[in-house]
């Protein structure tokens, strides 16, 4: 239980505080676009990324996250008439087609089947216009404040629209779930109701980026080329969202290796036991239990400085107060400072009391 808290602990924290702007000197064909630290949320580019739009079919990012979060992936849909007649790209599926849930939510994340997307509307939201409500609640919940949905797949609507930030904020959260990276970084998959694989529309993924690890692609003529894609290497994942970009495989490559290259994952703070005063002016042995990373260029390492907060008394779990690490004065991130343990006390003074034996047995020879 206590990893978990931990987790959502950290989560809250990098989400709540604010990212320090990045100047950068990129160039992408897209009309707006974003690169965003997948652990973090630093955003280490940005062209327009506040500005609505309509996003086609990248829409299927929250569908997606609504099917799985369901618990009904096991479940079998059987296929209505309004799905079957849905425009657009398809899956082709049969009015009273009986298929799981989950092979829905493949055929819309790697073929982008707009009658998949209809038909799991239908089975969990119980309707199109019920589905739109589910969405529109969970995007207020992941902060996308200006976005609006108004259907599952992404067709052209005036009420349906978002930001390249806002869909960098719903990948960030989709991708901290394990089915959906799965099914994003899926190339291939066969549904057992069909004879053949759909092979994944996301040519980064497919074809053209070794580091690719899932994504979605859009298009309508209106909304123009749009393409979510993530990317992981050396043990840090970046997202990158473009909207009306018509090189959006080139952009998106480019913002990649930009990014890992300037801005790589640098480790702030490594596990640690430290002795601190609490406002009462107590002395307590504190401890940080996971090391904190954030992505740095190299001229912001020698800008990083930390401050520890204590409490008069530790609250649930033993957590004692927290250390908030600055980039130039502006609070970037921070992680829990908990009570050391007993038995790591006990361990602390066992070592302590070892190693002055050893001085009186061999002298001190400090200066």
């Amino acid at each position: 239980m206590r990893p978990i808290i931990y987790s959502i602990a950290f989560i809250l924290i990098f989400v709540l505080l604010p990212q320090p702007n990045v100047k950068a000197t990129v160039e992408v064909s897209a009309e707006s676009a974003i690169l965003m630290d997948q652990e973090t949320g630093r955003v280490l580019y940005e062209k327009n990324a506040d500005n609505p739009t309509l996003i086609a079919s990248i829409t299927k990012i929250m569908t997606a996250i609504i099917a799985i979060e369901s618990d009904k992936l096991d479940e079998n849909v059987t296929i209505s008439d309004n799905a079957v007649s849905t425009e657009g790209s398809s899956i082709y599926l049969k009015k009273d087609d009986k298929i799981r849930l989950e092979d829905l939510v493949y055929g819309l994340m790697l073929r982008s089947g707009n009658d998949a997307a209809v038909a799991i509307s239908e089975h969990v939201g119980g309707s199109q216009e019920g589905f739109a409500y589910l969405m529109n609640e969970k995007a207020r919940w992941i902060g996308m404040t200006n976005s609006h949905f108004d259907n599952p797949h992404g067709l052209d609507s005036e009420n349906h629209y978002s930001t390249a930030y806002d869909m960098a904020l719903l990948t960030k959260y989709a991708m901290d779930n394990s089915i959906f990276r799965d099914i994003s970084g899926t190339s291939s998959y066969q549904s057992s109701a069909r004879d053949y694989a759909w092979i994944n529309k996301n040519k980064l993924l497919t074809q053209l980026y070794e580091y690719s690890n899932g994504g979605k692609t859009g298009y309508t003529r209106a909304a123009g080329r749009t393409l979510v894609s993530t990317a992981e290497k050396n043990g840090q994942t970046l997202i990158v969202v473009t909207l009306n970009a018509p090189s959006d495989w080139q952009d998106h490559m480019h913002l990649f290796e930009w990014g890992f290259e300037k801005f790589p994952l640098r480790k702030l703070q490594d596990r640690s036991t430290m002795t601190l005063q609490t406002n009462k002016k107590d002395t307590i042995t504190a401890e940080i239990q996971e090391p904190i990373y954030y992505p740095l260029a190299e001229n912001e390492k020698s800008n990083i400085s930390y401050k520890n907060y204590v409490s008069r008394t530790p609250s649930d779990f033993d957590k004692i107060g927290k250390r908030v690490f600055y980039l130039n004065d502006e609070a970037i991130t921070a992680t829990s400072l908990y009570l050391s343990s007993p038995e790591e006390e006990e361990d602390n003074t066992f070592w302590a009391s070892f190693r002055e034996q050893l001085k009186r047995w061999f002298g001190d020879n400090s200066d």
